[in-house]
């Protein structure tokens, strides 16, 4: 488990880009799950035919994983709930709803999550990077046996 949240020894340059993408992306989940958590079970309100247990897990992984990422702290964790909520989101808008991956008059597109989710993914596949929690706690993956 250790060596799952154990990060890579890469250079300054792209650790200081993982950083900046886990503060940035980090806060906009905390700003974008702090309204669903308030009420996790029903946050998709009333109409919704998704069950309260999935909307919960989705509350959880947008707010949690926001603090997660911001603190670099099981990170490649957080990814995975990031991961595959963006995955719903992107299925939800462009098959079920059927919006385009970008709206040029502002409505609803999957683009959003999209990027998101390929976030996610850079997130899971490179880890935290040396300015973490996840650093501190797990130390580096070269160090491990």
């Amino acid at each position: 488990m250790k060596r799952f949240f154990a990060t890579y020894n890469l250079p300054v340059g792209l650790d200081l880009a993982l950083l900046l993408i886990r503060l940035v992306v980090g806060y906009a989940f905390i700003l974008h799950g702090y309204g669903k958590i308030q009420h996790p079970m029903n946050w998709m309100g009333p109409e919704s035919t998704t069950p309260g247990f999935l909307q919960l897990l989705a509350a959880f992984s947008e707010f949690g994983g926001g603090i997660a990422l911001a603190l670099g702290l099981l990170t490649r964790l957080a990814s995975i709930g990031i991961l595959c909520t963006m995955a719903v989101a992107v299925y939800t808008h462009a098959v079920a709803m059927g919006d385009p991956f970008m709206n040029p008059k502002g409505g609803s597109s999957f683009e959003p999550a999209a990027v998101y989710f390929c976030v996610a993914v850079v997130l899971l596949a490179a880890g935290a990077g040396r300015y973490s929690l996840d650093k501190l706690f797990f130390g580096d993956r070269a160090n491990l046996k």
